[in-house]
């Protein structure tokens, strides 16, 4: 494995305490849960932002650290012996110098705890301003050794269509933006359409989250989108795994997504 670079081995430590929640991914042709994304909180389950403001430039490689590490041990605890559920764990690029240095905790800590890197998905924002090479020599490493790799936040940042161009991840994740009152507007559904039809040509998964009501899941399915994240099928859940209401059951009501009785 690679010795530590400078940047891994000089920034601060973060010294914050925090924990994760688990928000599921779903198959809402079956319900079944494709994966677990872990979501920073505060120790008693406070919003990210408490956690994420004490994030700065010297302490930000610690933080990438300690997310990955937490995820991967409350997932080994969590999820249930022999199931296939993918684990989506969020990065932040400029907290990695040199992806084989820096992923050395990551493999530590998924061999201590048994859980398959195979499983894990990295998934990287791309509101953050980051360095197009850089980014892709992080994804193509990932990739080199096993994870899956995704976009999240797609349609909302810098890098966009301009990335997919060098590198197609595994996954890539609508922005919640372009999903938003998409069953109301002509223009979202256009452009998510063609959104979709694009990522297939590329033979990339996507998933569209923020799915909040009743109509816009509706609309997404016939769309012939398949695997959607949002609070109308599950909230995220502090150090829990959350189970997801049945697509099929929420297809039948016609109520908005306030009134469903959430997990």
């Amino acid at each position: 494995m690679s010795i530590q670079c400078n940047g891994c081995r000089d920034g601060a430590e973060f010294r914050i305490p925090f924990s994760m929640a688990f928000q599921p991914i779903v198959d809402i042709r079956n319900g079944s849960v494709y994966a677990h994304e872990a979501l920073a909180r505060g120790p008693n389950g406070e919003g990210a932002g408490s956690v994420l403001a004490q994030v700065k430039d010297d302490n930000r490689y610690a933080f990438d650290q300690r997310c990955r590490v937490r995820a991967i041990e409350l997932a080994s605890e969590l999820y249930n012996p022999g199931d296939d559920v993918k684990l989506s764990i969020n990065f932040m690029p400029n907290a990695v110098y040199e992806p084989r240095a820096c992923i050395r905790l990551t493999l530590e800590t998924a061999m201590k705890s048994g859980f398959p890197i195979d499983r894990i998905i990295f998934e990287f924002t791309e509101n953050e301003r980051i360095d197009a090479k850089h980014i892709l020599h992080i994804l193509r490493t990932y990739r080199d050794m096993g994870f899956k790799t995704a976009i999240d936040d797609f349609g909302a940042g810098h890098s966009g269509l301009g990335l997919l161009t060098h590198f197609q991840p595994d996954i890539v994740k609508l922005d919640m933006d372009m999903i938003r009152g998409i069953d109301r507007d002509p223009v979202r559904r256009t452009i998510v359409k063609h959104t979709l039809s694009m990522l297939s040509d590329l033979s990339i998964m996507p998933i569209c989250e923020g799915v909040e009501t009743v109509d816009e899941l509706s609309v997404l399915c016939d769309l012939g989108v398949n695997f959607m994240q949002g609070y109308l099928l599950a909230k995220p859940l502090f150090e829990k795994l959350a189970v997801p209401i049945s697509p099929v059951t929420l297809r039948r009501r016609s109520v908005p997504a306030e009134a469903v009785n959430f997990p």
